[in-house]
């Protein structure tokens, strides 16, 4: 008996359906094993540079407990992120001025993923006039982003704490230095907003510090360790996205 074309049609229909069946194809043409796992993304190789004074290099703090160690600790937990040891370049003591000079000494190269730059209270503390602060923030920041490879939104800046809540700041006029402080602040945030750059304000923790003597370390003056993992806390987040920006 003859085979009629419908019945070659339905029998290459059969075929074809059992040869879907067999290779595991779909009709729309995706061909990945849904219970293989895609390849791991590489994590971000970050590089950070942090410009800053006593509290970037953490002053009577071991070396683990400064917080730009502790944030690239923190970003390293988090296995989309490969953050390098910081570059820290800060000392006790500086003003803004002071850390101009050292950053021009050490020349660091202009090719880092992030930095960051925390700077002032020495120029409040010494009594330097405030316009000078005005202008050498904004030379710092311009320097920050040109080591930041150009870019601004790889920068951040993070606020003046004040230690006039500290057992050394209590001897001295505390209201006058809460309030010059601010003022040192709300200029830097408005700079910083200006730019579309990150401000960290860490004041509010700092100042918890009078009724919280495990903020303060053993000098009676600065951060304790406890108050840098604190600072990180309130960071990392908006740090993360920083750092994702392509």
């Amino acid at each position: 008996m003859p085979i009629l074309k419908k019945d070659i049609m339905y029998r290459m229909g059969l075929t074809i359906l059992l040869l879907l069946c067999l290779f595991g194809c779909n009709p729309e043409g995706n061909t990945e094993d849904p219970d293989i796992p895609s390849e791991p993304q590489a994590p971000i190789e970050t590089s950070y540079l942090a410009l800053g004074d006593s509290y970037t290099i953490g002053e009577s703090v071991p070396i683990v407990e400064r917080w730009p160690v502790l944030l690239a600790e923190a970003l390293n937990k988090d296995t989309a992120f490969a953050v390098g040891n910081p570059k820290i370049i800060a000392r006790t003591g500086w003003t803004t001025d002071e850390l101009q000079s050292a950053i021009a000494a050490q020349n660091p190269d202009n090719d880092y993923s992030i930095v960051s730059l925390l700077i002032g209270v020495n120029n409040q503390f010494r009594g330097y006039p405030f316009s000078q602060y005005e202008t050498e923030f904004v030379e710092l920041l311009d320097t920050a982003i040109e080591k930041a490879r150009g870019r601004t939104d790889k920068v951040f800046v993070v606020s003046i704490p004040d230690y006039g809540v500290t057992p050394f700041g209590q001897s001295r006029d505390t209201d006058k230095i809460a309030k010059e402080l601010d003022e040192y602040n709300a200029y830097a945030k408005g700079v910083c907003e200006q730019r579309g750059i990150p401000f960290i304000d860490i004041t509010p923790i700092s100042r918890e510090a009078k009724d919280n003597a495990d903020l303060v370390a053993s000098d009676g003056l600065h951060p304790s360790g406890e108050m840098y993992r604190r600072w990180v806390e309130i960071m990392t987040t908006e740090i993360k996205a920083l750092i994702k920006k392509p």
